[in-house]
C-alpha cells in the first residue's frame, strides 16, 4: 500500500472517516476521546522511502524519535532496520526497550549529562554526536573512568539557512546546536589525539520542517569541505550524517519525496569522491507526521460577538504545535454534517487564551460531533503534557481492519499518585 496524498491516510467512505479499514468513529467509540490514532501502513510506507531510496549503499537511516516515541512505533521501525537520533538518556531507554539496536544509535543533544553518557557508553551506542568542547571534555572524563574508548562525532553548525519557522531552525550561528563551522576541524583535531575517544563521523542538522532540497545540499557541500580537510589532515571518517528535518504538507507546502533529497545528497557525496563512506540520515516528521491523526469531540459551540468557537474536548496540553508555532494543522469532520456551516476557531478548555488547535475553520458542526486533527503523528503526543491535570490521550494504531491500544489513556489518579501529603 503506498500514501502519495493526505487523502490516502485518513479518507472517506461513504461519508465516514477512515484510517486504513478502520471507521474513525468506532475509534471514538470504543476508546473515547481525545485519542491519537496512527496508520501502521503509513508509518512503514515513509520509512521505507527512505530505506529503499539508500538501496546498495552503505546507509543507515536513524528516526529522531523525539518526534515520537511510542514503544510500538519504535518497534515498528526497529524491525524494518531502522536506528535511532536519540537526545536524551530516557530516550536511549526507550529504544532499547522498544528493541532497537544500540549499535544504530546516535545520541544528539547540547546538554547530556555525565550519567546518560555513561549508560550510551555502557550500552554500546554508535556515536556521540559532539556539540562543544565542553561536551568533549565530559564524554572523555566519563570515557576514562569507564576505561572504554568512546565513538565521537561533531555537530557541526554549517550557518545553512532552511527558511523555516524561528523556533525550528538549527543550523545557523544564532542557534544553540551544534560547533561553529570554524571551530569544527580544531575540535576535531583535539578529539582524534583523545586516547578516549574515536573519531567516526561527522553529522549536522540545519532545522525542522524544511521543504526544499536546496538548503540540504549547500550544508552538505559545507560538511563535504570539512571531510575533505580531515582526510587531508589523516582523519577518516566512518560515516557522514546529513540530519533531518524534512518537512511534511500541513497546508500548502510541497516538500520533496525522501528518495529526491536522498538522491541529490548522493549525487553530491559521489561528486565528492566519498561514495565509501557510511550515509546517514535523520528523519523524523517525515516518517510519522502525516500518519498520525488526534481524534477530539466536539463539547459545545460558544457564539461570541466578532468570533464563533467550537470547545472541544482536547487542548493545547494534547497538540501543543498550534500554541507552540501558531502551526497549521488540518481539520476534518468525522461523519456526515448535519448542522449548517459556520466559520469557527477550533479551542479547548484549557484555562489560556493560547488554547487553540485551529482557526477560521468554515466547518458544518454540532455539539457531540467528532473531529480529526490530521497530520498530527509527530510533535503532537510527544510534546503533550499534563497541564490543567489533564491526562494525555490514549494511543491506537491501526493495521488494517485491525486497532491495537499502544498507550492508555492516563487517569487523573495516576497523575499524583508520586505525590505526597505534608504531615
Amino acid at each position: 500500500m503506498s500514501f502519495n496524498s493526505r487523502a490516502d491516510v485518513f479518507h472517506a467512505r461513504h461519508g465516514d472517516l477512515h484510517c486504513e479499514e478502520v471507521a474513525l468513529a468506532s475509534i471514538a467509540a470504543r476508546f473515547g476521546t481525545p485519542t491519537y490514532v496512527y496508520s501502521k501502513a503509513a508509518l512503514l510506507a515513509a520509512y521505507r522511502g527512505y530505506a529503499q531510496a539508500l538501496q546498495g549503499r552503505r546507509a543507515l537511516v536513524c528516526y529522531a524519535m523525539k518526534a515520537n516515541p511510542n514503544l510500538a512505533v519504535l518497534n515498528l521501525l526497529a524491525r524494518e532496520g531502522s536506528g535511532f537520533d536519540i537526545v536524551s538518556g530516557g530516550e536511549l531507554a526507550r529504544a532499547l526497550a522498544a528493541g532497537g539496536d544500540p549499535a544504530k544509535v546516535v545520541f544528539s543533544g547540547v546538554g547530556k549529562s555525565e550519567a546518560e553518557i555513561e549508560a550510551a557508553l555502557k550500552a554500546d551506542i554508535l556515536s556521540f554526536n559532539l556539540e562543544s568542547i565542553a561536551e568533549l571534555e565530559t564524554v572523555e572524563r566519563v570515557a576514562a573512568r569507564l576505561r572504554k574508548r568512546a565513538p565521537v562525532s561533531v555537530r557541526t553548525n554549517p550557518d545553512v539557512d532552511p527558511k523555516t519557522h524561528p523556533y525550528i531552525t538549527t543550523g545557523l550561528k544564532s542557534n544553540k546546536f551544534g560547533v561553529a563551522y570554524a571551530d569544527t576541524l580544531a575540535l576535531y583535531r583535539r578529539a582524534a589525539a583523545s586516547p578516549h575517544l574515536t573519531v567516526v563521523g561527522i553529522d549536522c542538522h540545519i532545522g525542522s520542517q524544511i521543504t526544499e532540497v536546496r538548503p540540504y545540499v549547500d550544508a552538505a557541500d559545507r560538511l563535504l569541505d570539512l571531510v575533505d580537510a580531515l582526510e587531508h589532515e589523516g582523519v577518516h571518517l566512518h560515516h557522514i550524517d546529513f540530519g533531518g528535518g524534512l518537512g511534511i504538507a500541513y497546508r500548502d507546502e510541497t516538500p520533496p519525496a525522501p528518495e529526491a533529497l536522498i538522491r541529490a545528497l548522493l549525487a553530491r557525496v559521489d561528486a565528492r569522491g566519498h561514495g565509501n563512506k557510511t550515509i546517514m540520515v535523520e528523519p523524523g516528521r517525515s516518517i510519522i507526521g502525516r500518519a498520525g491523526a488526534l481524534l477530539t469531540r466536539v463539547l459545545l459551540l460558544k457564539h461570541g460577538e466578532t468570533k464563533n468557537f467550537a470547545i472541544v474536548d482536547a487542548a493545547m496540553n494534547d497538540l501543543m504545535r498550534p500554541a507552540l508555532y501558531q502551526a497549521w494543522m488540518n481539520v476534518k469532520t468525522v461523519q456526515p454534517a448535519t448542522a449548517a456551516e459556520a466559520r469557527y476557531d477550533i479551542v479547548g478548555p484549557v484555562c489560556e487564551s493560547g488554547d487553540w488547535l485551529a482557526r477560521d475553520r468554515d466547518l458544518a458542526i454540532s455539539p457531540g460531533d467528532l473531529l480529526a486533527i490530521t497530520d498530527a503523528g509527530a510533535y503532537g503526543m510527544s510534546m503533550a503534557s499534563n497541564y490543567n491535570t489533564r491526562g494525555r490521550p490514549a494511543e491506537v494504531i491501526v493495521d488494517g481492519s485491525t486497532v491495537y491500544v499502544v498507550r492508555r489513556r492516563e487517569t487523573v489518579e495516576a497523575l499524583f499518585a508520586g505525590e505526597s501529603l505534608l504531615p
